[in-house]
């Protein structure tokens, strides 16, 4: 094999770091303008401050926590529509499977659907029946979801999403996190929640310069915890969100207990760079650790093209705020189990998402015109990543991992158990995939409960 030259691997790595696996409507006049930004995107509003939700506010105005509700203007949805309507479509793929990326029909339903039948106004309800808030931090406006359990001695904890994820994900664990006894749970497993967009995400402020990188997000959720009053804390994320509390466990703040992930990173660096450079797989892997070999050196061969051009080249992606069609096309296509998912619902068969789960998502990304901002995290993440996004990291506090099958990879817990010297919990699941928490909430929330449970004995 031709071995590669040193610039030639830090491509590859900068491409390899890419990889992402790479959730009322407001009475007129009640309400002041956020932002320019938020203005622009449709008329999202904050109200006017309060202590809803056990909120601490902040003494200074660059600490300050404001509630958050908004709702988009209808012309932003009859837009949506309309564009929908006006499609220009290619012709059919030349193949019989999603070889060649989201099939034509499956995108032709998925359009139809949200043009006639889908509701936005529903999530959007949901969303602001929830204590919403903004604060700035580092200099950028942080959009957040915290929610406080009713139980004595809850846990705090701050959960992440990750791309092409947002806050609609975790929607479904709030209930079963914060109040367990009514989802067949203890009280002493409850969680006060705490649930932020992402820089470049939904409702948060879009970076207008490099430098969000994953360390810095880290960093900033420390600050949101401590201004929320919470001293001590877990974390828990998938993709992109596992990027960062695999960060958490490298940095170690006091402040953090411990980490939960669903998307760890385990691979040993002789597999990372076999994988990488499309090497043989090497000698005496067990059953289950050629399993995940497998299952990487697919996503690494067939589903890296999404996490290359947003690691390299992100704003030239401009046809995704133009065009709804073309961004749904690019949010179904991340990973093969994934999309097979997504078309599955599509077909009208019953999976653990909905037609309208789906739309949700997607419909968040178009509202707020976060396509290309979202994309450009993906080239402030690799801009100074030094390992993969499915690489042993070097954490180094108390870690809680679950393994779900149809995950881009299923973390064996050979390598887990190397990755993480701390590691409190491991599971495999019966079912799930990238988007566990949206997917399989039940198994996701029980996960949770048990990755913690020794961690509050400790603290």
């Amino acid at each position: 094999m031709v071995r590669k030259t040193a610039e030639e691997i830090n491509l590859q790595r900068r491409h390899f770091v890419g990889v992402a696996a790479i959730s009322v409507a407001a009475t007129a006049g009640a309400f002041s303008l956020l932002s320019e930004r938020l203005a622009a995107a449709g008329g999202a509003f904050p109200s006017e401050p309060s202590n809803e939700g056990g909120s601490q506010m902040g003494t200074a105005e660059h600490d300050a926590i404001r509630p958050f509700r908004f709702e988009f203007p209808e012309e932003k949805l009859v837009d949506l529509r309309r564009r929908l309507a006006a499609t220009q479509w290619p012709e059919r793929e030349t193949v019989s499977d999603p070889s060649q990326g989201v099939q034509l029909a499956t995108i032709q339903k998925l359009a139809r659907y949200w043009q006639t039948d889908y509701d936005w106004r529903k999530v959007e309800a949901r969303l602001n029946a929830l204590p919403q808030y903004i604060t700035e931090i580092d200099g950028l406006e942080i959009h957040f979801t915290h929610v406080r359990s009713k139980h004595d001695n809850a846990l705090p904890l701050i959960v992440t999403h990750g791309w092409p994820g947002s806050i609609i994900e975790q929607l479904k664990i709030i209930d079963p996190l914060t109040n367990p006894t009514a989802h067949g749970g203890s009280a002493s497993d409850a969680f006060h929640i705490v649930i932020p967009s992402l820089p470049g995400y939904g409702f948060s402020g879009k970076p207008s310069a490099p430098g969000w990188d994953i360390p810095r997000i880290a960093r900033t959720w420390v600050t949101l915890m401590k201004r929320l009053g919470y001293t001590r804390f877990v974390a828990a994320g998938g993709d992109v969100g596992a990027q960062v509390v695999d960060e958490l466990g490298v940095q170690a703040p006091p402040e953090v207990l411990g980490i939960h992930s669903n998307m760890p990173g385990t691979v040993p660096d002789d597999i990372s760079r076999a994988v990488n450079f499309h090497e043989s797989a090497p000698a005496g892997l067990s059953a289950e650790e050629r399993q995940a070999w497998d299952q990487l050196d697919f996503f690494y061969k067939k589903g890296l093209g999404y996490a290359t051009e947003m690691t390299l080249r992100p704003q030239t992606l401009y046809g995704l705020t133009d065009s709804p069609t073309g961004l749904a096309a690019w949010i179904l296509d991340h990973d093969d189990r994934s999309y097979k998912l997504f078309a599955r619902v599509f077909d009208g068969q019953s999976e653990g998402l909905t037609r309208d789960d789906i739309l949700d998502d997607i419909t968040l990304y178009w509202l707020t015109n976060t396509a290309v901002s979202s994309a450009r995290s993906y080239w402030d993440y690799g801009a100074t990543a030094k390992k993969g996004f499915f690489d042993v990291k070097g954490v180094t506090i108390p870690a809680a991992v679950s393994a779900f099958p149809d995950e881009i990879y299923t973390a064996p817990r050979s390598w887990a158990e190397k990755a993480y010297p701390k590691l409190i919990h491991y599971n495999k699941l019966p079912k799930g995939g990238h988007f566990a928490a949206w997917e399989q909430p039940q198994f996701y929330s029980e996960e949770v409960r048990a990755g913690f449970r020794t961690l509050r004995r400790s603290s």
